[in-house]
């Protein structure tokens, strides 16, 4: 998948996670794969609004809600950090006054 965003195509997603041991680089690259087909998504589907924004960025939290299930144990550090790179996603797309909480509403993490 190309990304035609520059700020997103050379954003370092979840820098910290990769920094830290804690984290296998095989769970952290999955959600970097999340992270990115979700810009692919916005990019293909050009979101009209916030409400079309939440539809498609909830699912990707939905979709990391699956990586728990096969071992990736996203606690406060790693909540914090994908946060973070869901509402660089929504800035970046020029959405900066999404909710970061509504971006990822749909977690259980």
């Amino acid at each position: 998948m190309t990304i035609s965003n520059e700020r997103v195509s050379t954003h370092p997603f979840l820098k910290a996670l990769y920094r830290d041991d804690y984290y296998p680089d095989r769970h952290v690259d999955r959600g970097k794969e999340i992270l990115l087909r979700l810009c692919g998504r916005i990019e293909a589907d050009r979101p009209a609004d916030l409400a079309a924004l939440y539809v498609l960025t909830q699912a990707a939290a939905e979709e990391f809600n699956g990586l728990q299930d096969d071992g990736f144990e996203i606690e406060t550090v790693a909540r914090e950090e994908i946060a973070e790179d869901f509402w660089f996603v929504a800035d970046a797309y020029g959405f900066a006054d999404a909710d970061i909480e509504e971006l990822i509403a749909t977690r259980d993490w």
